[in-house]
């Protein structure tokens, strides 16, 4: 596997904590707490993978430029926009509905989760589409 092969791999982590999170709350839904936790542990795992991955990728290859234009450029504009600075504020909230969860403070831990689960979702479910934008259907990307 070379560097130009990671996008591949990290959108796959991506994909995989998305499945993740979705069990986590189906499970948790449904009152199962112990798999909630194991499916919840497996996400932050790959999302774990896909940062490490991604940020090695970038690290190398620098920054890439889509290559799409019209309509698919101003889609791609738009995603990222609200991709990007999700994707930031995702790992601190993470973090602050994890800590009450080992804490066993479940009641602050659901609090806080009820925001942290909808931002985690779409930031998973964006980053897949703006990989497929950019690598597969309108790639590869311009390297700057």
């Amino acid at each position: 596997m070379t560097v130009a092969d990671l996008p591949k791999l990290y959108t796959l982590f991506n994909a995989c904590a998305l499945f993740h999170i979705i069990i986590g709350l189906v499970m948790i839904k449904g009152g199962h707490r112990k798999p909630h936790v194991v499916s919840m542990i497996i996400a932050l795992l790959f999302s774990t993978a896909f940062l490490g991955c991604y940020l090695y990728y970038h690290f190398h290859i620098g920054h890439v430029r889509f290559a799409g234009q019209g309509i698919a450029r101003a889609i791609y504009i738009a995603l990222l926009a609200t991709h990007i600075p999700l994707a930031g504020l995702n790992l601190p909230m993470i973090i602050l509905t994890v800590i009450p969860a080992v804490r066993e403070r479940f009641d602050k831990h659901k609090r806080i989760a009820r925001w942290t689960l909808p931002v985690w979702l779409y930031v998973s479910v964006t980053g897949i589409i703006i990989y497929l934008m950019c690598y597969i259907w309108f790639g590869p990307p311009i390297r700057s």
